[in-house]
């Protein structure tokens, strides 16, 4: 089959500047600063293909490698983790036509050559064949530098000045006023300062063919694909900075271009042609269609059976929950969590240590979506889905000051007199706290109490008022009416509209993380990679005020008085929950929150064995309790590369009952929301549910994936040679491209499979539902996210393909339960294959 992208530049054959920057803003990486980084597929420009057509494009444009390298999948297949019955039914379903057996001598025995050159870099590597200068080792580390020291974020010595005109008007200004200049040649300088320098103009000196303009761009951007995409995340996304920069991918290129005129005027003066007129017949159409090779359709039969290898086992223990329908009608407690897999093991802790007590998923912005505000005058936080575009502002009114470390330094500490005179004298001292802490970290951090109280929590400004109206274009706080719409919102989302507990919890989560430059990616992807503790208390504000409940009780969600919600704080690195404001309980709920305190220690303590069971340095013999000092001990140690696993092994995510999963361990591998199905005939709240979770845990899902896949490319490498680059992202050494994707460190026990999606409703209702939405529909169809249906009675599957829902039925096989599981807990590093376990109370 042949795979292409439709809109290419070349198709004419003639240059569209603006179709090309469109094109390249589409396919460059769109990962935003450190401080905000959000999980996202890396091959978003693709979603438009079908899974595996996106990926032989992907494939041979940019030269990635996007499969698990083909003897890895029969090492797999001879382990057992690869069934015969899911590799069959994997080349079935690619070839009916043809039967397994003339597959066989392909799939286990052939050899095939290594991958194919890119198609990417294949222009501009004319210009080390016939003029032997490497441009890019010319100009990029000039060009990493300037963009450094123009996005820097406050750790440059230096400040770049800046000039409101933007990227170039600041380059230009310094061109104009600075003693050296930027370039070595006076042609580039003078076409900075005495032209409008466009693309066009500067590609006619540098390439001379507009038909080959576009694929000279691309090769010249993808070259250093992190810097590239930076500019165009910043462009469109102006409030992503801290402080604002104003640059544009065109003004990029435009600097780009005059570095590479330079470094040729350098080396050849003027005699030197336009490559295009030196090239001969190159074909400007990168995006043109290619044939799937043979080898990518093996590897592509043998990914399809490595996850139904999983999958299968997954659905065929859901299908034995047919009879389990426990209710209580006394329960304990209700807590309602962020869907997120490592929400996951803590839940089924929970409900071990006690039966009787109630858990929800549910994205962790709780529906509250909103830009927070820490301190006055103080940058804004995102507090809600990346795709989402917030309306209101919390702020935080009356936070102590945070206090100051005898070693915190002043402005201007990084300048060269007294950066010296500090080294010399404060700097002995840093360096003996610095080695104290390696040997024996923070000891402040190590407390043993597991879950805390936070009873003096600074104000939040959650309700709207007089004295608070609008702030740059925000609405400070909310009005009662959107207050209630919603805890509305959320709690009919899950289902939860009776039968309150006396106390319910709302527990965001973040994570610990020291040394850690991803440190955002292990926070709450729902809240645009921040912790989610501001939105947990600011629901449970809501959920408390009596006219919310007013409001809420004429629209049939009746709360009973004595009921109050408690926010709260789960760091998953450290398994810590911290409570707020529980001053505010009433004398006979304080009572029934001690009671569920004690629940909450003993199934964190059990949490953090669990997690203790992956970490190389950690005892499994380990009590709980001894194995949670040591998952803290990690939280604060510089020396650790992986504090904690954060979405590694995640692979499914179940849109349902508790009831259609409770009881089973999942090996922190799902995403869990609470729905439904009876509640919502329409799919309303189905809608709202998918159209949140999926580009979430989908993106969570499809960065590891290809991180996992190739980390050269997609992924960050080793953390080890990392630098920061300005606060916002690394690079390996002082003058490297920004890396982007995520770290080896986060994704070498990683499965690349991608999420299955699985519903609870009726297929016809699911249909309609994905239907509404041609962004959520896409992933859907083309695969980029399995999808199946649970039908309700019957319990019978439907997986969703070829825009169509077709019966499943999972394999049988044999597997017992683990009537105690640490065994299973036991110290290991890889993912358990066939360990869907019934859990023994």
């Amino acid at each position: 089959m042949n795979a292409s992208i439709n809109d290419s530049p070349a198709q004419n054959g003639l240059y569209n500047e603006q179709k090309t920057l469109e094109l390249l803003r589409r396919f460059l990486p769109s990962q935003p600063p450190l401080k905000d980084f959000i999980h996202h597929n890396p091959l978003h420009g693709f979603q438009r293909l079908k899974f595996e057509d996106g990926l032989a494009c992907a494939s041979k444009i940019f030269g990635y490698q996007l499969y698990l390298p083909l003897e890895e999948y029969r090492s797999l297949y001879g382990s057992g983790r690869i069934s015969r019955t899911a590799l069959e039914q994997a080349v079935l379903e690619k070839h009916p036509d043809k039967g397994f057996e003339s597959w066989q001598d392909r799939l286990f025995s052939k050899q095939y050559k290594a991958h194919k050159h890119a198609r990417i870099g294949s222009l501009r590597s004319n210009w080390k064949r016939l003029y032997k200068i490497d441009l890019d080792s010319q100009t990029h580390p000039v060009l990493f530098r300037i963009l450094s020291g123009y996005l820097d974020q406050g750790i440059a010595t230096w400040q770049f000045p800046v000039d409101p005109a933007g990227f170039i008007g600041s380059v230009r200004k310094m061109e104009q006023n600075g003693l050296v200049s930027f370039f070595h040649s006076k042609r580039a300088s003078r076409l900075l300062l005495d032209t409008s320098c466009e693309i066009t103009d500067l590609l006619e000196t540098l390439v001379g063919r507009p038909a080959l303009y576009s694929q000279y761009l691309f090769d010249q951007q993808f070259a250093h694909p992190g810097w590239s995409g930076m500019a165009s995340w910043v462009e469109n996304n102006p409030g992503s900075l801290s402080l604002e920069r104003k640059i544009s991918l065109r003004e990029l290129i435009q600097f780009e271009l005059l570095l590479e005129i330079d470094a040729l005027d350098s080396r050849f003066g003027y005699a030197w042609l336009p490559l295009g007129r030196r090239v001969g017949a190159v074909s400007g159409d990168i995006f043109a269609p290619a044939e799937k090779t043979e080898q990518e359709q093996v590897l592509a039969i043998w990914q399809n059976a490595f996850e139904w290898s999983y999958y299968d086992h997954v659905l065929l223990m859901l299908s034995r929950q047919k009879g389990k329908n426990e209710q209580y009608h006394n329960r304990s407690s209700q807590s309602l969590f962020c869907l997120d897999d490592r929400s996951g093991s803590l839940r089924r802790h929970l409900e071990q240590a006690d039966p009787a007590c109630e858990t929800f998923g549910t994205p962790g912005f709780f529906g509250a979506s909103f830009f927070f505000q820490a301190q006055p005058n103080g940058s804004y936080t995102k507090q809600a889905p990346v795709q989402s575009k917030p309306t209101h502002l919390i702020k935080q009114i009356g936070a102590s000051q945070t206090h100051r470390s005898s070693l915190d330094l002043p402005l201007g500490s990084n300048s060269l007199f007294r950066g010296w005179l500090i080294s010399q004298t404060l700097g002995f001292w840093a360096t003996f706290k610095l080695l104290l802490n390696v040997f024996r970290p923070q000891s402040s951090l190590l407390a043993p109490e597991a879950a805390k109280e936070h009873e003096n929590a600074p104000w939040l400004s959650i309700e709207n008022s007089a004295s608070y109206q609008l702030e740059k274009g925000l609405q400070v706080g909310y009005t009662v009416r959107e207050m209630a719409d919603c805890v509305e919102s959320v709690l009919r989302s899950i289902d939860l509209t009776a039968d309150f507990t006396r106390v319910v919890y709302v527990i965001g989560h973040g994570a610990s993380s020291v040394n850690n430059p991803h440190y955002a990616a292990y926070d709450c992807g729902a809240c645009s990679g921040n912790p989610g503790g501001i939105n947990a208390r600011v629901l449970a504000w809501m959920a408390n005020h009596q006219k919310v409940r007013e409001l809420l009780d004429e629209k049939g969600v009746r709360i009973p008085g004595h009921t109050q919600f408690v926010g709260a704080f789960h760091d998953t690195t450290r398994d810590d929950i911290t409570f707020y404001d529980t001053q505010m309980l009433s004398k006979e709920n304080r009572l029934h929150h001690d009671a569920n305190h004690k629940v909450f220690v003993k199934a964190l303590d059990l949490n953090a064995k669990e997690r203790a069971g992956r970490f190389a340095s950690v005892d499994p013999k380990l009590t709980p309790e001894k194995a949670h000092q040591a998952v803290r001990s990690r939280s604060v140690s510089l020396f650790e590369p992986r504090p904690e696993l954060n979405h590694a092994t995640n692979a499914v995510c179940i849109v349902g009952h508790r009831n259609l999963s409770r009881g089973l361990f999942w090996d922190r591998r799902l995403f869990m929301n609470s729905y439904n199905y009876a509640s919502d005939p329409d799919g309303k709240a189905l809608f709202d549910i998918l159209s949140a979770a999926t580009p979430v845990c989908a993106g969570i899902n499809l960065e590891y994936f290809f991180s996992r896949t190739d980390n050269l490319r997609l992924g960050a490498g080793s953390k080890l040679p990392h630098n920061v680059m300005g606060l916002l992202g690394v690079a390996n050494g002082m003058e490297g491209d920004l890396r982007t994707g995520l770290p080896c460190q986060m994704t070498e026990l990683h499965d690349p499979v991608r999420l299955l999606m699985i519903v609870e409703h009726f297929p016809h209702v699911v249909s309609m539902v994905i239907g509404r939405s041609e962004k959520l529909r896409e992933w859907f169809v083309n695969q980029w996210v399995h999808l199946v249906v649970v039908e309700p009675g019957s319990r019978t599957f439907l997986r969703f393909k070829d825009d169509r829902f077709v019966a499943y039925h999972p394999s049988a096989y044999d597997e017992k339960a683990a009537e105690n599981l640490w065994p299973v807990h036991g110290q290991r590093m890889d993912n358990l294959s066939k360990h869907t376990l019934p859990v023994q109370p």
